[in-house]
């Protein structure tokens, strides 16, 4: 490897395409990974980044993205942004297997792409100085509310996960990463959440003035991979001025007092 290259999970939509298309515009070599060959397809030919289709829940999926690496020569940094919410139920009431899926996608497959490509990742950090690990969380990390017990669960135990990691990997050049981005207005998470629920997954964002979008995540992800090296931002939580806590979200004007 000769230049430094970035691996985003979850590239076919949403935050992970914004992130391909903006570390690209960067400069940057790209290897996107995810579920859907054809949007993969479609996002390498508009923006030259390599990419590899593969379920990150699925281990020999895994093994066969790994070796895709490093055939296409390594890499000094690692996006985990593969993961979604299903379901708002009450605890009592969700869906045992709903939880299974968010732990498999959001917990279980960040740790076995981490362990499968910090050997990769620390041979880039040998030819280029430093390596970044950076996982895509979400104030859900954070602040447990309501309907949302599976997805806070999963998401706190990745903000564990990447907290523990940094603690593992303290002595060595690689810099362990958080984004936890609050109200993001993205084609298909709410919709996924809400079970292709069109009306319900739009009233989550209803007269909320500027919404993030997955570009505005984007920005603070490679924001953060670019920094100076020996420059670690720990945390980012990102959210719109209108959402002044995961609890209050002002919907209408926003106009001085």
């Amino acid at each position: 490897m000769t230049a430094r290259q970035v691996v985003v999970t979850g590239a076919s939509s949403g935050i992970g395409e914004a992130t391909v298309r903006l570390f690209r515009e960067r400069g940057w070599s790209v290897i996107g990974v995810a579920r859907r060959a054809d949007r993969l397809a479609r996002l390498a030919a508009e923006t030259g980044a390599h990419v590899i289709v593969a379920d990150l829940t699925r281990e020999e999926d895994i093994r066969r993205m790994t070796e895709g690496i490093i055939a296409l020569g390594g890499a000094t940094a690692l996006i985990n942004n593969a993961g979604g919410a299903i379901g708002a139920d009450r605890i009592e009431e969700g869906s045992a297997d709903d939880w299974r899926r968010m732990f498999e996608i959001n917990v279980i497959a960040v740790r076995n792409v981490i362990s499968a490509l910090l050997p990769v990742l620390r041979d880039g950090a040998r030819e280029h100085g430093s390596a970044d690990i950076l996982n895509v969380t979400s104030t859900a990390a954070y602040f447990p509310y309501q309907g949302g017990g599976g997805y806070n669960a999963t998401k706190f135990a990745a903000r564990a996960l990447t907290g523990v990691l940094r603690l593992e990997l303290g002595g060595e050049p690689i810099r362990v990463l958080e984004v936890a981005p609050g109200m993001v207005h993205t084609p298909e998470f709410s919709l996924n959440r809400f079970g292709g629920d069109a009306a319900r997954a739009e009233a989550v964002y209803d007269n909320v003035p500027a919404p993030l979008v997955a570009a505005d995540i984007a920005e603070a992800i490679v924001h953060a991979v670019e920094l100076p090296a020996h420059v670690s931002t720990d945390v980012i939580i990102v959210k719109p001025v209108a959402q002044s806590s995961i609890y209050q979200v002002h919907r209408g004007e926003l106009t001085p007092r």
